[in-house]
This record gives C-alpha cells, structure tokens and sequence, in this order.
C-alpha cells in the first residue's frame, strides 16, 4: 500500500506528472528481462497527454499568445483534447476540438463533459483537404476572436515537457537501471522527450509502431489502434510529419500487427489487472519482444499512454473484434469453418486504373465483383477494409469507355465479415434482421441481401478474402 498521507493539491493540475511505474508479473516471457509500466492514465485527465497539454498552455500564457477569455483550439484524436479541456476549464478558457470521426464516443464524451465543443470530421482524408483535422483545427482558430491553437505537432512545449519530467522520472523510480525504453509515437512528443534524457543515460530507445504506419515504414493503410502511428492517405500530395517528431531519437522500431497489439490489451486486463488502451497495448507487446531479447539483466519500461476505459466500445466489445476478425465467436460454426482452409489473397484493382485496366484484370476472374481499392502497392494480399472503396464486375462496366479511371465506376463497398464470426450470426447480421448490420470498423453494409452480393472476410482488421453471401451457407 502507498503512503498513509496522500499529496495535497491547490488545484487538479498540480496532480499532472509523477506517475506510478508497476511490474509486469504474469504476461513477461520466461528469462526475459523485467518490464515495468509507466502508468500515464494516472493523470487526472487520463492519459500522457496532460503533460504536453499543461505545458502548452503554461508556455502560451507566459508568451502572452493566450490571454484570459481566449479560446483553445485544437485537432486531436481524443486525448491532447481531453487534457487540453481539463486545462481550459481550470483556467477560465473556452475550448475546441476537432476530432476524427473514428474516435471513440467515450472520448467525445469525456470532451464534452470537460465543458469542449467537439467538431468532428474525416479522418481518412488527404492532408490537403480543408476537412483534414489539422487544417480545420487552424481554420477555426483563425477565425475565432482570441483563438489559440495548441498545435500538438508542432509545439516544442510538447516534447521539452517529457524532457523536464517523464524522462527524469523514469530514471528515478528505477534507480538508474532502466536499460531500454519502449514508447509508441502520435505526435512523437513523447517518445522524443523521454528518450532525449534517457538516452542521456545510454538508455536504448525503442519505437513500437503499427504495421502499416509510416513512421516504422508501412504503407500508411488504415490500422485499427488510435492515437498512435502516421496515417497516410494514398492521394496526399506531401507526406507531413509532426515537427515535435525526432525520429533519431529512436535507436530501433518494432512494427507490431494490429492482432498482436489487441491481443496485449486484452491480456493485460484479464492477467495483469491493467485495463489500457490498445496504444499502450502496442508498447507492452513492444516490451516484451524486447524483454525477450534483453535477457533477465535488463531492465525495459514501457510508456503506457492511456486507460482501456475510454475503449470499451472498441478493444474489450467481444461483438466488436469479433466483426473484426480479431476474435472468434464462442460457439460454431465459424465463417472460415463454412468457407475452408485457404490462404489469404485478395484480388484487386487499384481505383486510378483505366477501365480497360479493370476489364484485363476481370478476364478470367471468378469471384462475385472485383474490389476497387485506394493506389497503394497492389501486390499485397490483405488490405485495410477503408482502403476498398467499391466492387465491380464485368456487368457493371458494358458500354463504359476504356481509358477513364475505374474508381468512378465502382459500385457499393462490400459487407464484412470476421473470419472468426459463427456463421448464423453472420448471415443474419448481413441481412439485416439485427442491429449492427454494417461494418464496425467503417465499411458500408453493402446492397440487399442477395445471395450473390459480395462480402469481405476479415482476418485481424484486413480482408483477405471476398466470396459471396451465399458462401457463407
């Protein structure tokens, strides 16, 4: 148990830093090195994100770009925005967020109890448009007498914080044996901070990363953990990274598949007691990889950004990552007992591809329709369901001239399925005879229920498959 005498606060704020670091006990791999948590969801406003909110603030104060009656504006995916409220409201400031469309309700509804207006708006569009969350976060600033816009990516408040406290704490409540820190990057402040002072020290820097983010090399394509990781759509025209961002702070990155990250999370809840969110899923599974390298004289901490309690629509939804394929259902028959063993190959044809393009790629192919999917590197086999935009079929494209783009002729964006759904439960969702029919993680219900109508099959968020209603018995 802690101290009898609990610290004493003139203000919520002063309760920002100086958060527990726990063991990991049941989950670390047997003669790997110990892996200890930074518990950031112990901040007041429940996550790492307070530090680099209150900092921002402080700073703006101090440079007088913030004065008393203004307004703080800014784009986040729900927890820079919920720290920045938290701060707003003890500081007698009106706020603003512009938050993605995806980001959890629990999130929007914490922004709004703290008193924000939440904006919300795409958030898989190009970093040109005027909807981006960036630049509708600065529009609005602009516009609003008294504005001021945190600008998470690029405030040096951000990461100078994490400098001032997360790294010298780390380094204190391990007494200087700390031999690698593993932290995810959104913004990148935090990472970068804590691992300038620690390396400092000759601490090795670990970044962990979704798959397909950008920052560890991926595709850019939609990965299903928020808030951490570089998106990229495939038609920006200039690929911005965060200017807070130092990516050689990282001395190496370990990209982490979406299944393996949730799977951590829930783990952590059923074994550690540790009810996180899937970022802080990312660093753990991270850690232990890392663990199990390190051998039992290192010693790793993991920044855990946030609390499982703002993800409970999401990451601990069983009907959720069920839909997903992240999950198999209780009972059978499952959609891949029904469907049979086969290996993952999607076929598809980019949307930017000529309609004669499309037709080549039809000759000969069996399927239901032929996905339509956003101009990445075709020759993968899986693909993020948000980057399929439609189905076309042979059918679809008689009389349609030859050399103009086969996007603007695709037809609706198929249903989906997860590969671990019990099969009548699949086929009643995608008729529609319960709530929920469409797609959990974005993608249309598809047309009516007809039993030719195509349908995805999802393996840990990615389709690998497209068959038709019909096979799904």
């Amino acid at each position: 148990m802690g101290s009898i005498e609990g610290p004493v606060y003139t203000s919520v704020l002063d309760g920002v830093g100086a958060t527990p670091l726990v063991r990991l006990n049941r989950i670390v791999p047997a003669g790997g090195a110990p892996v200890w948590v930074k518990t950031e969801w112990a901040n007041p406003g429940g996550s790492v994100k307070d530090r680099a909110a209150l900092a921002m603030v402080l700073d703006a104060e101090q440079r007088g770009v913030l004065r008393p009656g203004g307004t703080i504006v800014e784009g986040s995916s729900g927890n820079t925005g919920i720290g920045l409220a938290m701060v707003a409201a003890v500081r007698g400031y009106a706020c603003i967020v512009v938050a993605p469309e995806r980001t959890t309700a629990e999130k929007i509804a914490l922004l709004r109890a703290y008193g924000a207006e939440v904006v919300l708006t795409p958030g898989l569009v190009p970093r040109e448009d005027p909807r981006h969350v960036v630049n509708l976060a600065t529009r609005i600033a602009e516009e609003t007498p008294g504005g001021w816009l945190a600008d998470q990516y690029g405030n040096p408040a951000n990461p100078d914080v994490h400098t001032a406290t997360t790294g010298p704490e780390i380094w204190a409540q391990t007494g200087g044996r700390i031999t690698h820190l593993v932290a995810g990057a959104g913004t990148g402040g935090t990472i970068t901070g804590t691992g300038h002072h620690l390396h400092e020290h000759g601490v090795t820097v670990v970044a962990a990363d979704p798959e397909t983010s950008r920052y560890g090399g991926g595709d850019g394509s939609p990965y299903n953990v928020e808030a951490v990781g570089h998106y990229l759509h495939p038609l920006t025209e200039q690929d911005v990274w965060p200017a807070v961002y130092d990516t050689g702070v990282a001395d190496r990155t370990e990209r982490v598949p979406d299944g393996e990250t949730l799977r951590t999370v829930r783990r952590l809840a059923r074994e550690e007691g540790l009810l996180v969110g899937a970022s802080a899923g990312l660093a753990v599974a991270a850690a232990l990889r890392v663990s199990a390298e390190a051998g039992p004289d290192g010693l790793v901490v993991a920044v855990l950004p946030d609390s499982g309690r703002i993800y409970l629509s999401k990451y601990f939804d069983d009907a959720w990552l069920t839909t997903l394929g992240f999950l198999d259902a209780p009972e059978g028959p499952l959609v891949r007992d029904v469907l049979g063993a086969s290996e993952p190959g999607l076929t598809v044809v980019p949307a930017t591809a000529t309609v004669d393009e499309a037709r080549a790629v039809l000759d000969g192919y069996t399927g239901p329709a032929l996905p339509v999917v956003q101009p990445r590197a075709t020759s993968a086999t899986t693909w993020a369901v948000p980057d399929v935009v439609g189905t076309i079929t042979a059918a679809s494209l008689d009389g349609v001239r030859g050399d103009g783009p086969v996007g603007t002729h695709a037809g609706p964006v198929p249903a989906a399925v997860g590969h671990g759904e019990n099969a009548d439960a699949a086929r009643e969702r995608l008729s529609g005879n319960e709530s929920g029919a469409g797609f959990a993680g974005g993608c249309g219900s598809g047309a009516g229920p007809g039993s030719e109508d195509p349908v995805l099959v999802l393996v840990d968020g990615r389709a690998v498959h497209l068959v038709s209603r019909g096979d799904l018995g």
